[in-house]
């Protein structure tokens, strides 16, 4: 079977994204369980894979006619760890938008294993300028945003 971009990307839902990943040996620690340190690395790839789907590639974030540049930069996250993974566990990594507009985007998510919530995290990210400063979410973005979340 091969795998298209979307299905890489996994997929919009009602709520958000949904994306489905595998637990590696690499991604565990010596006791089998997953290091807490790399659902870190799960949480990006859900929030980069919502945007690649809204038709935001971070790799060129540009708004059309804007001089000032645009990039996301996490600015504070709230993890609860509930659970623990293992290896060859089949994790899914919701994404949700809670809040989108001004100069940051609220998002939330959970991992979850078979149903089971292994992770919840409030991610809070800023949106700055190409010099690092503050600037406004395009109303446009903000728009596909909040869509998503609206199902």
């Amino acid at each position: 079977m091969d795998a298209t971009p979307h299905s890489i990307a996994g997929e919009l839902t009602d709520t958000g994204h949904r994306l489905t990943q595998r637990v590696y040996y690499e991604d565990t620690d010596f006791s089998g369980v997953v290091y807490h340190a790399r659902y870190l690395h799960f949480m990006e790839r859900g929030r980069t894979d919502y945007l690649r789907l809204l038709g935001v590639e971070q790799g060129n974030l540009a708004v059309a006619g804007d001089r000032e540049g645009m990039a996301f930069v996490v600015h504070r996250m709230e993890i609860d760890f509930r659970v623990p993974a293992r290896m060859d566990d089949i994790l899914t990594v919701l994404t949700m938008t809670e809040k989108a507009g001004g100069a940051k985007m609220v998002l939330t998510q959970e991992i979850r294993r078979e149903g089971q919530l292994l992770i919840a995290a409030r991610v809070i990210i800023a949106v700055v300028n190409a010099a690092g400063r503050p600037r406004r979410l395009p109303e446009g973005l903000a728009q596909r945003f909040l869509a998503a979340a609206a199902g």
